[in-house]
């Protein structure tokens, strides 16, 4: 996403926040979700990396196709920082005052930080909202037999779970060499246009709201039971 928006518009500064430690987001999830569905949920992520290793040639091909750069920014407007929601990132925001805020990939923004600037924040999620919030919306969508919102959405954010106002939805077209790991390239590609077209937007005070695809509805991540039992019953790879 950096690559993609630095070759047209001026970026000010990149926060990068370090990985949650694993030890906290089990406990967060055994919270919400319980031991049972936990523990699948961590056999499928095991699973998963030999899945991404049978899947990597599709993948290295659609990051040649769709033309993905990924060198990192330059260290001189680079920010690390342990959590996004730090008082140090409020800080810089408020120095810096940009035109919008693009996010990419953090865990939740606090209110806090959504308040410290009265700047719109960005977000490009890889499923069609409000209907598939949370993750992996484009697998849960074929999942439900529901292609034609298996998609990507670019949305203003607020402090729920990608529940801001929807700027613009993109469908995705995918392969039968496609599969868990290559669904989440393809709304990449789709959807860094339309941030491009919601920051043009932003900037011309044009930037407008509109709705998305109901009902809304929250997903995590697949238990591999899950994923084993849609694999051969409905041929969702």
């Amino acid at each position: 996403m950096y690559n993609a928006l630095a070759s047209e518009m001026e970026i000010l500064a990149v926060v990068m926040e370090r990985k949650p430690s694993a030890r906290a987001m089990i406990r967060h999830r055994l919270r919400q979700l319980g031991w049972r569905t936990v523990v699948g949920q961590l056999a499928f992520l095991a699973f998963n990396r030999l899945l991404a290793q049978r899947q990597r040639r599709r993948s290295n091909e659609l990051a040649l196709r769709y033309g993905f750069r990924d060198e990192p920014p330059p260290a001189g407007i680079t920010h690390r920082v342990d959590s996004v929601n730090a008082a140090v990132v409020r800080r810089l925001l408020r120095k810096l005052d940009p035109d919008a805020v693009v996010v990419n990939g953090t865990r939740i923004l606090s209110r806090k930080v959504i308040d410290c600037i009265p700047r719109p924040f960005v977000n490009t999620h890889a499923g069609i909202t409000p209907r598939y919030r949370g993750v992996h919306g484009g697998y849960w969508a074929l999942v439900h037999d529901d292609a034609e919102n298996c998609g990507v959405t670019v949305h203003l954010v607020d402090a729920g779970v990608d529940t801001g106002g929807v700027l613009y939805q993109q469908r995705i077209q995918i392969g039968t060499s496609d599969g868990f790991n290559t669904y989440p390239l393809h709304q990449l590609a789709a959807g860094i246009p339309l941030m491009k077209k919601a920051l043009r937007d932003v900037v011309d005070g044009t930037a407008t709201t509109r709705d998305g695809v109901a009902p809304s509805r929250l997903w995590y991540h697949p238990t591999l039971g899950q994923y084993l039992r849609y694999r051969f019953s409905r041929s969702v790879k």
